[in-house]
This record gives structure tokens, C-alpha cells and sequence, in this order.
């Protein structure tokens, strides 16, 4: 819990008007999913489908990164302290909450010593992969499911309880495809991978169990599809679903093989200057170098001694070479030398929308396992079930394991050190304008219309003004947005297709000047604020509020000031 406040202390600093400043979109995104839940519970609306961004259309939310099994849960919360604070509350929560989970699994089911289970479960929880994610995107570092998915899929060959084992295996599933599918994927992928080796390595014992666990495993599937049949299917089906990402733009986002002994940024060893050495990708492998050389000793001593380690040694050869993507990098540079993406098809369906980088996160949690196994084989190194004799020898035996007992520990202390998380890195916001918390927007925004605000809010501009919608709990619907649907060929990008006049407000955004503008742009202006439905078109404070006011002049006569914004009242041309 602690770890979890230091993670979000920049937040705290002023919780109502920091965002992250690393992605401060999907930060301002997951604020605004926090209001639709509150909003969909407030209202009784179907939370699958929102229409209150990208009207008319819409977003399909399962679609998108939801966090539903979240959102929903906390809507209560959100109502009370609004989106900013649940989200700060949340992010460390779920830090903690997974550290937690990962903690029961280790003490329970692998190790004995209780300290090795907190640096194994404080590891999982606090990764410096994990903590990169929590820069804008809690959906990452939400994992506290797992650990017991785990737990639960190898119980699955338990004599005589596959029915129950079966129930919960599929009711935690269920759960998580509403938190993150993309991690659950992952999941599923290292189990298949420990099966097929708990296979290859004990193919006796696996002959008795198969029954059993096949049993419980297709109970369990069943169990998780009826509960989530409908969801899935909207999914791929509903409303504003779409099938594939334009581009396969994920697809050749490998990991970089100088990142796995590089000091992460969040961390007390790392640095900003890391991510301009070898590009600013995810940072999910970059453990430095002490840790890789930990983690090769702790293998090389333990794997022929312990079946656990023989499977970790799988988990991370097999997902540390399959996360390297289509080409090999090294320290930021294309090597030109073919990796093991290049012989997956780019439009092979979910696979395409995988990042190759993010199966590292299945070594990550290997590490933390063998950091668990390591620090256990230290402490169990001086345990004597049976009273030794005393005899001449023994003073110098005791010496020599108080050595190793010290060694051991210091050398996993100074692995993992290194990597304790910093504050993530935090920058202001400008505030809503009171025109929009006050609640003086209502009297010109009726049932069934829009407010249009300016810069309309995209996946590159209009940051301020998507916030606009989450802090006042979605009361009124916004045109466009920031989230993933079709486009006219079916196949998913980022935002809504832009249309002319939204173009044309990014366009002298960016030039910082008004273009040419001609009686076309006029009537586009018009044609585009009534597929919007549109009743007010408002300009707050802006960097660029001189240009876009006239521009809006230009496309709209004279606006009105109303409060603290200017207000085109449209509702008589649209």
C-alpha cells in the first residue's frame, strides 16, 4: 500500500488537475471511463455502448479498453469524489492489490518462507513493466485476478473436484475478460506453455491427470462463455465493432534487446534520458543488468534441483525470444535480422492487434516467481528439520552457511533495489471552464444535441476538451472523441474519421493561422455541425484561442460570450 501512495504521489499533488504527463491522453481516457460507469449505474444505460462521445455514432466499450469490471463496481465512489480522485485511488490500489494476490499465491502454493513471498509478490506487483503502464493506463497494472486464475487452472487436475475448480476457474475468467482481455490472453498463453511442458518433463504424472484436468478446464471454459457470450459477441459484433487496427500498426512493436539490462525510468536507478537511447517504447522488459545476472545465476543453481525453476526457464526463453517481434532491434537501431514475428501473418485475427513487446510481461512474472524460489533456497539453506551433532566441523559448516545466507540476500536485495519505483511523472491541465461545470451550458443543449467543443476532442488534439465530458459526469454528448472504432472499411483507428471541418480546426491549430477559407468551407461547416447534431459550439481557454475564435468567426458569424467562453448557439441553422 505504501509503494502504491509513492506511485501516485504526483497525482496527490493536486489530484483535481494533473494528468500524466507521459500519456496524458489515455490518462484523461480512463478518467472518463470512470464517469461512464458511474453514468451507465446512474442511469440504467446498457455500459457496452455509449453514445455520449463520438455522437452519433458512438463507441462501441467493449471494443475499446473499458475496465467495465472496474468502473462499474467503483460507479458509487465516482459519484461521490468524482473521476480525478477514483482514478489516483484506483491506480495504487490495484498496484497493491495485485501484490497482494501474487503474495497468497507465493506463501501458499510455492514457497515457505514468508519473506521470499513479499519479494516474489512486491516484484509482481511493482514491476518496472507494471509501473510503466501505470503512466495513463491502470488497465495494465490491474492483475490482481491472475494470481488466483493461475492457482486455479493448475488445481484443475485435483482428484474428484474438478466441478468446483472448474466454477471458479470460470467465474474468474469471466471477471477478468471485463477488467483486461489482453492480459488474460497472456495468461492463458503461459499456462498452455507450462502445460506443454509439465508434459514434456513429467509425461507419466500428465498421462494420470489429463482426464481430470480436461474436465475441469472445458467446465470451466463453458462456465465463462455463458456469463460472457453476449459481451464477446457485441464485441466483435455490436455496434461500432470493428476488425483488425488499419495498418497492423502494433504488430512491429518488439522489444529491443539492449532493454532488457536498461534501468527503467520510474525507477530510483533510472533515468528520463533511457527512453531517448533506445526509443520510447514500453518499457516492460528493462530490469538492468543486476537483475538479468541474478536471474541467470539463480537459474543456473536452481533449475536442476527444482521442477519450478525448469518451468520458469521455459517461461523466459520461450516469451523473451517470442517478444523480440518482426526484426531483431539493439539499442534502439534495426538490426535488419528476421525475428520471430517475421513468420506470423500481419492480419492473422487478435494476433494483429498484439504487441510482440507486451509477451515479455509473462517473463516479468517468471522473474518474480524465480526471485521468490531464489530467496527461499536462501533461507531454506540453513534450516536443519533434525538437530545436528555437534562435532569439530560444524562451527566451520555454520560459518560457511551464514556466508551463503548473507551473500544470497544481499545479491537479491541489490538486484531488486535498483528497481523501487519513483512518483510517476505528473503535469497540470487546464480546469473545465466554469461555462461547463456550473452547469450554464444547460439551457442551451436540449435532449438529443450536442455541445461541440473546440478543439474537438481526437487521439492527438483536444485533450483539455474530451475532460470537459468526464468532469461533468457525461451530461451532455460530445462529437468525436478519443477511443478505437471503424473506419469506412471496417477496420479499427484511433478516433472518428475526421471530417472536413474538424480537419480544418486541426489544420490551423497547428499552422497557428487561418487558412484561405471559402464558401465551401461554410456549407461543410454547416452539413458537419448537423451530423453532429450539434446545438452550441464553445471555445474555452486555449494556447490557440485567438486563431481557432477566428476561425470559428469565419465558418459561423459573430459568437456570443457567455461566462468565461464563446459560445456559436447553432441550434436555428443545423
Amino acid at each position: 500500500m505504501l509503494l502504491g501512495v509513492v506511485v501516485c504521489l504526483n497525482y496527490w499533488a493536486d489530484v483535481n488537475s494533473r494528468v500524466s504527463s507521459h500519456l496524458p491522453t489515455d490518462h484523461s481516457w480512463f478518467e472518463w471511463l470512470f464517469a461512464h460507469g458511474a453514468y451507465s449505474v446512474q442511469h440504467l444505460e446498457n455500459p457496452l455502448f455509449t453514445a455520449r462521445q463520438n455522437a452519433p455514432d458512438g463507441v462501441n466499450m467493449m471494443a475499446n479498453t473499458s475496465l467495465l469490471g472496474v468502473t462499474l463496481p467503483l460507479a458509487p465512489l465516482t459519484m461521490l469524489l468524482g473521476p480525478q480522485v477514483v482514478y489516483a485511488l484506483y491506480l495504487g490500489g490495484a498496484l497493491a492489490a495485485t501484490a497482494g494476490t501474487s503474495y497468497w499465491m507465493l506463501s501458499r502454493h510455492l514457497v515457505r518462507s514468508r519473506a521470499a513471498a513479499f519479494v516474489g509478490g512486491g516484484f509482481l506487483g511493482f514491476a518496472p513493466g507494471i509501473v510503466h503502464h501505470a503512466n495513463g493506463q491502470p488497465n495494465f497494472v490491474s492483475n490482481f485476478l491472475l494470481p488466483l486464475i493461475v492457482v486455479r487452472v493448475f488445481r484443475l487436475a485435483e482428484p474428484g473436484r474438478w466441478r468446483r475448480n472448474g466454477l471458479v476457474l470460470g467465474l474468474l475468467v469471466a471477471y477478468q475478460i471485463f477488467i483486461n482481455e489482453e492480459m488474460l490472453l497472456l495468461t492463458a498463453l503461459a499456462c498452455l506453455v507450462i502445460v506443454i511442458a509439465y508434459a514434456a518433463m513429467r509425461p507419466r504424472q500428465a498421462r494420470a491427470r489429463v482426464g481430470t484436468f480436461t474436465a475441469g478446464l472445458g467446465f470451466g471454459g463453458a462456465v465463462a462463455l455463458l456469463l460472457t457470450a453476449y459481451p464477446i459477441w457485441f464485441q466483435f459484433n455490436g455496434p461500432q465493432s470493428y476488425r483488425g487496427l488499419q495498418g497492423g500498426v502494433f504488430h512491429s512493436w518488439g522489444e529491443d534487446v539492449a532493454a532488457f539490462v536498461t534501468f527503467p525510468r520510474d525507477t530510483i536507478a533510472g533515468d528520463e534520458a533511457v527512453e531517448a537511447t533506445i526509443g520510447m517504447t514500453e518499457q516492460n522488459t528493462w530490469f538492468g543488468w543486476p537483475l538479468v545476472l541474478l536471474s541467470l545465476v539463480a537459474l543456473i543453481l536452481l533449475v536442476r534441483r527444482s521442477f519450478m525453476a525448469r518451468i520458469l526457464a521455459v517461461l523466459v526463453v520461450v516469451f523473451s525470444v517470442a517478444a523480440l517481434g518482426p526484426e531483431i532491434r539493439f539499442n534502439g537501431e534495426l538490426t535488419g535480422i528476421a525475428g520471430p514475428w517475421s513468420y506470423i501473418p500481419e492480419d492473422l485475427p487478435l494476433v494483429e492487434m498484439m504487441m510482440p513487446t507486451r509477451l515479455t510481461l509473462v517473463t516479468t512474472a517468471a522473474l518474480g516467481v524465480l526471485l521468490a524460489l531464489a530467496w527461499d533456497a536462501v533461507a531454506g539453506s540453513h534450516r536443519r528439520p533434525v538437530p545436528a551433532p555437534r562435532t569439530p566441523e560444524a562451527p566451520a559448516t555454520d560459518r560457511r552457511l551464514r556466508w551463503q545466507h548473507l551473500v544470497g540476500y544481499a545479491a537479491i536485495t541489490l538486484a531488486v533495489l535498483p528497481l523501487l519505483p519513483r512518483p510517476l511523472p505528473a503535469e497540470p491541465v487546464d480546469p473545465p471552464p466554469n461555462f461547463i461545470t456550473s452547469g450554464s451550458w444547460r439551457p442551451y443543449v436540449p435532449d438529443g444535441r450536442t455541445l461541440v467543443p473546440v478543439p474537438i476532442p481526437s487521439n492527438v488534439h483536444g485533450l483539455s476538451t474530451l475532460r470537459w465530458s468526464a468532469l461533468s459526469g457525461h451530461e451532455f454528448p460530445i462529437p468525436a472523441g478519443y477511443f478505437i472504432g471503424p473506419n469506412l472499411d471496417g477496420q479499427g483507428v484511433f478516433g472518428a474519421p475526421n471530417r472536413p471541418t474538424s480537419t480544418l480546426i486541426y489544420r490551423t491549430m497547428d499552422a497557428g493561422e487561418v487558412p484561405p477559407l471559402t464558401e465551401e468551407n461554410r456549407r461543410q461547416a454547416v452539413e458537419d455541425l448537423r451530423f453532429w447534431r450539434a446545438s452550441v459550439v464553445v471555445l474555452g481557454a486555449h494556447p490557440r484561442e485567438p486563431v481557432l475564435r477566428e476561425l470559428l468567426t469565419a465558418l459561423l458569424d459573430e459568437p456570443q460570450r457567455v461566462d468565461d467562453v464563446w459560445l456559436w448557439d447553432v441550434r436555428d441553422r443545423v
